[in-house]
């Protein structure tokens, strides 16, 4: 739980953690093949896709956007980082072990990317600017938008519910 009284960046920091554990703790306990399973027809939605594609909006937002670092998509590497969305699709390759290191990696790295930031800082972002602030909780809402989902798909695969 994000602390009650904290000053803004603690609580945009603690949020953003809080659903990053979440979504973690959707696929904790799981086979790699209930992983794998998808959510409902026709939805190809899966918790490993989840995985993936939080690392890929970490990637995006966090290195792309806030430092301006040239770097390729994750998962589709010789896609248009623009026209991608980012992750969902699976391959035999990746299992979910490799997923979850991959997007700790981005974890920290965004962390080591906004710690000599302050909020107001600004990137460069389609024509104007966009502050450390707006990433956060765009982030945010992703994560807990994810997370609605990652319910979804946990209950379909074994039943559990619950944070």
């Amino acid at each position: 739980m994000p602390p009650l009284d904290a000053d803004e960046r603690t609580s945009l920091e603690s949020w953003l953690d809080f659903y990053r554990a979440t979504l973690a703790q959707k696929c904790e306990g799981l086979s790699e093949h209930q992983l794998r399973e998808a959510s409902a027809a026709p939805s190809p939605l899966t918790l490993l896709g989840l995985v993936q594609h939080a690392a890929e909006v970490e990637r995006n937002w966090f290195r792309r956007v806030l430092t301006g670092e040239d770097v390729p998509a994750i998962y589709t590497p010789d896609a248009d980082v623009a026209a991608t969305d980012g992750g969902f699709d699976l391959t035999d390759e990746i299992t979910f072990d490799r997923a979850l290191s991959v997007w700790h990696a981005e974890m920290d790295r965004s962390r080591a990317n906004c710690a000599a930031r302050a909020l107001d800082d600004t990137s460069p972002f389609m024509g104007g600017r966009v502050t450390l602030r707006w990433i956060y909780t765009h982030m945010i809402t992703e994560y807990a938008r994810h997370c609605g989902h990652a319910d979804l798909v946990r209950e379909r695969v074994d039943g559990r519910t619950g944070v």
